[in-house]
């Protein structure tokens, strides 16, 4: 009888559990039994392992071999466990020393030739085994990823073999050279000079980078809505490591991770028919959905009254709380979701009221219906709504070009830096108890403040929120405090969408 103990690492949610494999060796008729809760792609690892065991030139056991994923209650997913449970029969049956599996983990699939192939959520696992203190063996695929994780102890390994012929002693598995993370590429990125005349709308999104608020836009089509929104990317301030870190864990774990894109802010623009699912996430297995992805960067929802009023009542909680919880069943997972809201819409279903160039055809009643698909909780949680104007040609010829993104993003850099410095966070992102604290007006501006309650009849919420805004406006002007002007422009941006 023999018994040999592996370790290796689940994924639930962002974390990696650490999973133990026993692996139990005994006399009797040849069988083969895997145990503890694994899925359907678990269960088939019993036919890859002896496969690529055999292929690699060892022996498989001829005997009744037990295999138990601990704990049990904990289910398993993926062709991630096939490595360790490989290991884990190699080294009951003798053909492997076990002295170095102990300060080592192991994760990644095999072929049936014994080759090893990526897994998703290798950056989970490796931060994990880190915190552990344990090295992690893993597929050469996932070694770039891995790296990203700082102090793990990275050992990529192309086949099975040459992950034996390391624990035997014989050839030693090469660490990856250290190497800080790569710098974030400088793709070319739509630029603010691009967009001429609407200074409101720059405006707004000047303030909506500099807090990490939410944003609104409205206007017949044409006027440059979604033009606006995808320039967002190029003006908020570069992520910081710790940002890049759970940017990179959320696309590991969705199996889109790419280097590439280290320190790049997510664009997320899903399609209006997206499902509930699509959006927050889900699935029997949960899987980030499009507000994970788009995690310390930006979700663009265009033309958002199209979208499914239930999908858009699931983004309430999110929007609130920077996380998603998916329940099902048998699985609960937690996801961050930590995003930048910037919508798009027209003011009608036929998109030019307002507009004096095209006459609108709608009649009150369907601009109301129209507009009630976005509910008040909803709007509510939005920071700047914005009116975004048809420009006659002419005027629009006549233009100049307007500032660069390096130019507004310059100024939004030395915004965050002083929120970072006077709060740890961005102004968008401060818990309710500390807006007293950081946003109090001087006593113009509260004033102007206490009439606007009572006038437009702001919720909590929203008084909360203008403070916020207030608050950015107030550090991208470098004041000390909120004023009346900064609050007076904040309060123009709570109008409601039936006021203009």
């Amino acid at each position: 009888m023999s018994l040999a103990l592996v370790r290796t690492r689940a994924l639930e949610g962002l974390a990696a559990p650490e999973v133990t494999v026993e692996v139990h060796l005994a006399n009797g008729l040849p069988a083969f039994s895997l145990v503890g809760l694994p899925d359907t792609e678990v269960r088939e690892a019993r036919d890859r392992v002896r496969a690529a065991i055999q292929s690699s030139q060892f022996e498989f056991p001829q005997r009744r071999i037990t295999v138990n994923l601990a704990p049990a209650d904990l289910p398993k997913e993926g062709g991630r466990f096939d490595l360790a449970i490989a290991v884990g029969i190699l080294a009951a049956s003798g053909q492997v020393a076990m002295e170095r599996i102990g300060a080592l983990e192991f994760c990644g699939e095999l072929s049936l030739n014994g080759d090893l192939r990526p897994v998703r959520g290798v950056l989970a696992a490796a931060l994990a085994a880190v915190r552990a203190g344990r090295g992690l063996v893993l597929p050469a695929g996932n070694a770039t990823e891995a790296a990203l994780a700082q102090r793990a102890e990275v050992l990529p390994a192309a086949s099975l073999l040459a992950v034996c012929a390391h624990l035997n002693g014989h050839t030693a598995l090469m660490r990856p050279p250290e190497a800080s993370p790569p710098a974030a590429a400088s793709p070319a990125l739509p630029d603010l000079a691009d967009v001429r005349g609407q200074l409101q709308a720059r405006r707004a999104l000047e303030v909506a980078a500099g807090g990490g608020h939410s944003l609104l836009l409205f206007g017949p089509p044409g006027t440059g809505k979604s033009m606006l929104a995808q320039r967002l990317p190029g003006v908020l301030p570069p992520m910081s490591e710790e940002e890049a870190i759970e940017a990179a864990a959320v696309a590991s774990i969705e199996g889109s991770f790419d280097v590439r894109a280290w320190g790049r802010r997510p664009f997320r623009a899903p399609h209006h028919s997206a499902s509930a699912a699509a959006l927050v996430g889900g699935g029997a297995v949960p899987r980030p959905g499009e507000i994970s992805m788009a995690h310390r960067g930006v979700l663009f929802l265009d033309e958002l009254p199209e979208f499914d009023r239930r999908v858009l009542e699931s983004l309430r909680e999110p929007l609130e709380t920077g996380a998603i919880t998916i329940s099902r069943a048998r699985r609960r997972a937690e996801f961050p979701a930590r995003f930048q809201l910037v919508a798009a819409m027209n003011p009608c279903p036929c998109g030019h009221h307002g507009d004096p160039q095209h006459p609108c055809r709608c009649t009150p009643d369907q601009i109301a219906r129209y507009r009630a698909r976005l509910s008040g909780p909803l709007l509510d949680r939005i920071d700047l709504v914005v009116e975004v104007p048809a420009i006659a040609p002419e005027a629009l010829v006549r233009s100049p070009a307007g500032e660069t993104s390096a130019a507004v993003r310059a100024r939004v850099q030395v915004a965050r830096a002083a929120q970072l410095a006077r709060q740890g966070c961005a102004n968008a992102d401060l818990p309710a108890g500390s807006v007293e604290q950081y946003c109090q007006p001087d006593p113009g501006g509260e004033a102007l403040l206490g009439q606007a309650m009572q006038r437009l009849k702001l919720s909590a919420r929203a008084y909360h929120r203008v403070l916020r805004v207030a608050r950015t406006l107030a550090d991208l002007a470098a004041a000390e405090r909120p004023g009346a002007a900064q609050v007076a422009e904040a309060i123009q941006y709570r109008r409601s969408l039936d006021s203009r």
